[in-house]
């Protein structure tokens, strides 16, 4: 009798599974349906740049500004990409940016013929004849801007100085107090561009 039960209960039971089995995604269709939420997709934010790092003294004079183009923005990219390379910081970027604002608002200048200043070229307007090196060498943004920061690492104090005094010592320029006026420019495209 025990064994009759017992086939009695797993066919019951067995019975029970293959009906659940069936009949749970027709039900499941039945049920009402839960209308979906639209999930909010939130985007961490690049890490911002400390801005008192960047004009650490305020900036001297009038500003000027350029509108860039697709070019420029490139340029400014390569300038603070050697900046990293060169494992130097955000102010050095701005002075490196501003310089080059100055010397060639960003333009990858080649000869100028007439126009040039003795046989300077490139974004930093470095002339081969002083040393900066050849004219595919300071034609190349990543070499030019670390031949540039190579020279204001030899600056003592450059950190602690006017932008345009630490731009000078390595330019040396005949308009020594012009590059001050890119400061601010160089700033902010420092603090738009170093995170991206």
């Amino acid at each position: 009798m025990n064994t009759i039960i017992r086939k009695s209960v797993l066919g019951i039971a067995g019975l029970a599974f293959a009906g659940g089995v069936f009949a749970g995604p027709a039900t499941a269709h039945a049920a009402p349906s839960v209308e979906s939420t639209p999930v909010a997709v939130v985007q961490a934010d690049k890490p911002s740049v400390d801005k008192a790092k960047l004009i650490p003294h305020g900036v001297q004079g009038a500003q000027s500004h350029v509108d860039l183009s697709d070019e420029q923005v490139a340029n400014v990219k390569a300038i603070i990409a050697a900046t990293k390379k060169a494992g130097m910081d955000e102010r050095a970027a701005v002075v490196s940016i501003a310089t080059a604002l100055q010397e060639s608002k960003l333009e990858n200048l080649g000869h100028l013929g007439d126009r040039n200043d003795h046989d300077s070229q490139g974004l930093f307007q470095q002339r081969p004849s002083s040393g900066w090196g050849t004219v595919e060498q300071i034609t190349d943004p990543e070499y030019s801007t670390t031949a540039f920061l190579k020279g204001l690492k030899q600056v003592d104090g450059w950190q602690d100085m006017p932008l345009t005094k630490a731009a000078q010592t390595v330019q040396v320029s005949a308009y020594p107090d012009h590059y001050a006026q890119w400061e601010q420019q160089a700033a902010d495209l420092v603090a738009e561009h170093w995170n991206s």
